[in-house]
């Protein structure tokens, strides 16, 4: 797979030049919280991923896409992890780097190309995500998708010296 192609945008495979692109959000202490991160990255690390994304989703059992405009603007990243052939599933997550280009359909359309890409051409039977009682704007968008909420686990992460509840929402093949 080299892009999906939506209306707005596209997704594609991540590439060498995604250097700094990815070391800005890796290393956004705003946001690490959404992926349990505890210390910046490296260059060397990033570069060292980047060397190795290429590598097939069955072997590395996840896949991270780059989200771009049309006019190839890179504008976040979204991840199939956890990824589990035997019983068809994976986790999904998603990030739009800047506020100015978050609540303009860029994730939705992320998400909706990812999802027919998973049931489609992967074969998956389900997705899943995590996501943190206090982000209402992710809640609503993998709900508005048909992600529905299946559970929540109670004091899961420690952040700000206090704990916080995160939901866990599933979408299933119809």
């Amino acid at each position: 797979m080299k892009t999906l192609t939506g209306e707005h945008i596209i997704l594609r495979a991540l590439e060498p030049e995604d250097l700094e692109f990815v070391l800005n959000i890796e290393n956004n202490e705003s946001i690490w919280h959404l992926s349990n991160t505890q210390t910046p990255f490296s260059r060397f690390v990033i570069k060292q991923y980047l060397e190795n994304a290429h590598k097939d989703i069955f072997e590395v059992k996840q896949l991270r896409l780059v989200i771009c405009d049309k006019a190839g603007l890179s504008l976040g990243l979204i991840d199939l992890f956890d990824f589990d052939f035997k019983n068809k599933r994976a986790g999904v997550g998603i990030i739009i780097k800047d506020a100015l280009n978050r609540d303009k359909g860029y994730g939705l359309e992320a998400l909706k190309l990812t999802i027919n890409y998973s049931f489609k051409f992967l074969g998956l039977h389900q997705l899943y995500c995590n996501i943190s009682e206090e982000n209402s704007t992710s809640l609503n968008l993998f709900k508005k998708i048909g992600f529905e909420t299946i559970g929540l686990k109670k004091d899961w992460n420690f952040n700000n010296n206090m704990f916080s509840n995160e939901y866990v929402l599933q979408l299933i093949k119809k």
